[in-house]
């Protein structure tokens, strides 16, 4: 069959990544990534491993800092509902959870909530519920059961952004790609409905799901891309000295490197 150019010189590009000094681990450092927080005025690290071919490539930047653990924050609310849809707490994307009365900021918190909202809007109340009917002493089994992080939930409330639990970007990325392959220790439903709700861009032939997190000091943007040929998981946490003057940059410097290796569509 005669090769094309298009597919020749995605074959000299994969071939040119993946050197001698990483063929043990396809653990890739590309400089060219540096310069996506660099032109953003940013200092972070991204993973991301590319599930699309038939061995999986994985890219770091700022190898040292991946392995570093980091509060959570909201990117905690993808495991977290789980938790809660396992203990009985939550039942399905349908149920409604009241909302208290309380004038929090943002406006889109002040309603009635159900998983989906939730999810979207990054509703830290709803959590902060199901941390109170789960209990800490489950939520800490459920932490070592799925091995997140360093599993500690002591510390201020809420712990996933006040508290000591923490966790790296690398085992973001390891969480993340054992909820798509739906090898996580809850019910299949359970875990196919979280993943719905993840669901943050989609095109003709791939699905974008994700959650974004801030703790005030770091922030996150973890999830990754379906293709028909396979997924691209992604975990980016960058220092926010800015505060919220920063937080588009977690998912401006994410799309440019994901786009940069055709993770997702130009344009």
């Amino acid at each position: 069959m005669p090769v094309n150019r298009r597919t020749l010189l995605l074959s000299t590009l994969c071939t040119s990544l993946v050197s001698n000094a990483f063929a043990a681990t396809s653990a890739q450092h590309p400089e060219n990534f540096s310069r996506f927080f660099s032109e953003a005025d940013a200092t972070g690290t991204i993973v991301v491993k590319d599930a699309r071919r038939t061995r999986e490539v994985t890219f770091v930047h700022d190898a040292s800092r991946a392995e570093r653990r980091y509060t959570p924050a909201s990117t905690f609310k993808i495991p977290h509902s789980l938790f809660a849809l396992d203990a009985g707490v939550l039942q399905d994307e349908f149920q409604q959870i009241p909302w208290d009365g309380l004038k929090r900021a943002p406006e889109a918190w002040n309603a009635d909530q159900d998983l989906r909202s939730a999810m979207r809007n990054s509703t830290v109340w709803v959590y902060e519920r199901f941390a109170q009917q789960i209990g800490m002493d489950r939520e800490m089994a459920y932490l070592r059961r799925i091995n997140y992080g360093n599993a500690v939930v002591t510390g201020a409330k809420p712990f996933w952004v006040e508290g000591e639990l923490a966790i790296s970007a690398s085992e973001q990325v390891a969480f993340l790609s054992s909820l798509y392959r739906n090898q996580l220790p809850f019910a299949l439903n359970h875990q196919r409905l979280v993943k719905d709700v993840m669901i943050m861009e989609a095109g003709k032939d791939w699905i974008l799901r994700g959650k974004t997190g801030w703790s005030g000091k770091i922030g996150w943007w973890v999830g990754w891309v379906e293709w028909p040929s396979g997924p691209v998981f992604f975990a980016l946490n960058i220092d926010t000295p800015n505060r919220l003057g920063d937080l588009s940059k977690r998912i401006d410097i994410t799309k440019r490197i994901l786009r940069s290796i055709d993770a997702l569509p130009r344009g």
